[in-house]
């Protein structure tokens, strides 16, 4: 009985702590285009035969069809006295399946701790970081290391992938802020996932990019600065491909690179054109319980002086060397 109280009490500070925060109460039958979530990311979770999605801010959602949806529940929990501190931002969250455990890739964000200021912008603490659990519902909770990638640098979003060396890589992108030509990188992870192993390594720029272009103070054309979303996949034929996200100018949109070798090393070429349409990105690629490839990504927008960000499926065929995006998905 004792032991249930104290159980009680947690539960309930707990519960106090989210409503504290603003988690919105659960709801459920909730349609795909009526939630509001940047970065969408998909596990679609064999065991459960349940969709489980989430992304920014930190929350899950859970549908058994795509088509309606449960949530949002709180899953991550984080340290308050690591580098994060109490009450972190979260950013593109992913949920990865390995090894029989479920792993809970995000982007965290101490707005308390400035490491730079770049040409006027702040810059504060955020990291690419891995959180862990027995359950792809959570709770997601650290794990040995405190520290994946380097404290004096802004990192984020990013993804996991095993390559053909058999070893488990983040990849991640430095932010534009921090070098003015964002960079796509990997790292390599310890087996269980619990840190990281070595050093970074570059993969590409931004401005290797054919099609992400912004225009300067004269008004000319010039390759842009940001690196966003890397997602890793292999098409049908063995090809390795990488989605990521920039900007066509004011168009927020997704292109692929291609691996010539086959693996993390590259070299990466682009695709000379984006593969979404003009303000859809930062996507993900998830097969359905019925074997059909769907890619995930939300929608962008301003609306009154606000980012209007919400999550849409596309599908995609992969049986060639690239991925085509061939339409909407209506589950």
């Amino acid at each position: 009985m004792r032991l249930l109280f104290f159980a009680l009490i947690l539960i309930l500070n707990f519960s106090s702590v989210f409503a504290q925060r603003g988690v919105p109460e659960v709801r459920e039958d909730v349609p795909l285009d009526s939630i509001r979530l940047s970065d969408p990311a998909i596990l679609a979770d064999e065991e459960t035969q349940t969709y489980y999605m989430t992304g920014t801010g930190g929350l899950l959602w859970e549908s058994k069809d795509l088509r309606t949806w449960t949530g949002p529940f709180k899953v991550a929990e984080t340290d308050p006295e690591s580098w994060m501190g109490p009450d972190p931002m979260i950013w593109a969250a992913e949920l990865h399946q390995y090894q029989g455990k479920y792993y809970y890739f995000a982007t965290f964000t101490n707005r308390d701790v400035v490491i730079d200021t770049v040409k006027g912008n702040t810059i504060h603490r955020r990291a690419s970081h891995v959180l862990g659990s027995d359950k792809p519902d959570g709770p997601y909770l650290p794990m040995e290391d405190d520290i994946y990638l380097p404290p004096d640098l802004p990192t984020l979003d990013g993804t996991f992938w095993v390559d053909k060396d058999g070893k488990p890589y983040m990849i991640y992108c430095e932010e534009w802020l921090i070098n003015w030509n964002g960079t796509m990188e990997k790292i390599e992870l310890k087996p269980d996932l619990s840190g990281s192993v070595g050093e970074g390594e570059v993969l590409f720029r931004a401005s290797d990019s054919p099609w992400s272009r912004e225009l300067d103070e004269d008004g000319n054309s010039i390759p842009n600065k940001v690196t966003d979303g890397p997602w890793l996949f292999e098409t049908q034929t063995g090809k390795l491909g990488m989605l990521w996200t920039s900007w066509v100018h004011s168009d927020y949109v997704q292109g692929v690179a291609y691996s010539e070798s086959g693996t993390l090393e590259g070299p990466w070429v682009h695709q000379e054109e984006p593969i979404t349409p003009p303000n859809f990105g930062h996507g993900m690629l998830f097969r359905t319980f019925e074997g059909k490839l769907l890619m995930s990504v939300h929608s962008h927008k301003s609306e009154n002086g606000r980012y209007i960000r919400i999550p849409h499926l596309f599908e995609v065929d992969d049986s060639q060397d690239r991925i085509v995006v061939t339409g909407p998905y209506q589950p």
